[in-house]
């Protein structure tokens, strides 16, 4: 796997594809699909950094940026929507779909982009400020709301652990769930679950509540917005045991060291993130993680 590769998703559905966008210039960990309905649809958007892989992905299918009449946009934290400006400016089709929480962020990110800022710290060198989305090619999603495609379509579920605007999108027709952040970061070269707990919205009890209920669609294949697509299996219940022991394990350090740096630094050293993602990206995983789960206890 590499950076700006393409790939086709036969085993789920062969009309589905996604690209590795290259997020934070590390390869398996951002990723955009591509859904070659009837009404095409992409399924979140990366940063706006790498929009223009997004691009070449869609003409690699064999489709135009003039073919895309969806962008199915799972919450607006600028890793999954931060492209969505730049896409819609350049796919004059397309509308874009979002809970309906997140919409005025996406009409005008100004808000999303100053505490982006303040959550990522040196790592805004990868982002670009995301472009306004024109309201009246935006569509507020609520629980339940289907997107049609045309000859298929998406189901929108809320998921609000990770984010108060995040929604997973069913596909029954390949018994699969697009997960956004609620089933963690999936890393596929070393069959990995790693928790996401950023700031400043995770609650870990609405984040459980999310496992459960992608346990309850029950699908054969979960889509990773990081990292593309795995089967099921146990995952659902590991990924409940990986986020529940990682929140224990921060509280534990929190109490011991009464130092929120103290705790940064134990964990930024002894926490081991795939090879794929480099040092200073996994460092960083790491950091934002501690940082929404202190911020989670703080609030607790």
């Amino acid at each position: 796997m590499g950076i700006g590769d393409v790939y086709q998703a036969e085993e789920v559905d062969p009309d589905l594809h996604y690209v590795d966008t290259g997020m934070y210039d590390a390869p398996e960990y951002g990723s955009v699909y591509v859904i070659d309905a009837e009404r095409p649809a992409l399924v979140d958007t990366g940063i706006g950094t790498n929009h223009e892989r997004v691009l070449d992905a869609i003409e690699e299918v064999g489709l135009e940026p003039a073919d895309i009449e969806v962008l199915a946009v799972t919450h607006v934290h600028l890793d999954h929507a931060g492209g969505a400006g730049f896409l819609v400016e350049a796919c004059p089709n397309a509308t874009v779909h979002v809970h309906g929480i997140g919409a005025p962020h996406l009409a005008d990110p100004s808000r999303l982009w100053e505490g982006t800022k303040a959550a990522v710290g040196d790592q805004i060198e990868f982002y670009t400020e995301p472009e306004p989305v024109p309201e009246d090619r935006i569509v507020e999603l609520e629980d339940g709301d289907r997107i049609d495609l045309g000859d298929r379509e998406l189901v929108a579920h809320r998921a609000p652990g990770h984010a108060p605007h995040q929604v997973v999108y069913e596909t029954p027709w390949m018994d699969a769930v697009f997960t956004a952040d609620a089933a963690g970061i999936y890393a596929p070269s070393v069959d990995e679950l790693h928790p996401t707990s950023p700031p400043p919205d995770f609650d870990l009890d609405a984040a459980l509540s999310d496992v459960e209920a992608l346990r309850e669609l029950d699908p054969e294949w979960l889509l990773y917005g990081h990292f593309g697509p795995a089967r099921t299996a146990d995952r659902l219940a590991e990924y409940e045991s990986v986020l529940t022991e990682w929140v224990e394990a921060v509280t534990a350090k929190h109490t011991e060291f009464d130092d929120d740096e103290a705790v940064f630094e134990h964990f930024e050293e002894t926490v081991e993130t795939p090879d794929a993602w480099g040092e200073r990206k996994g460092r960083a995983e790491v950091a934002l993680n501690v940082r929404g789960v202190l911020s989670y206890l703080d609030e607790g």
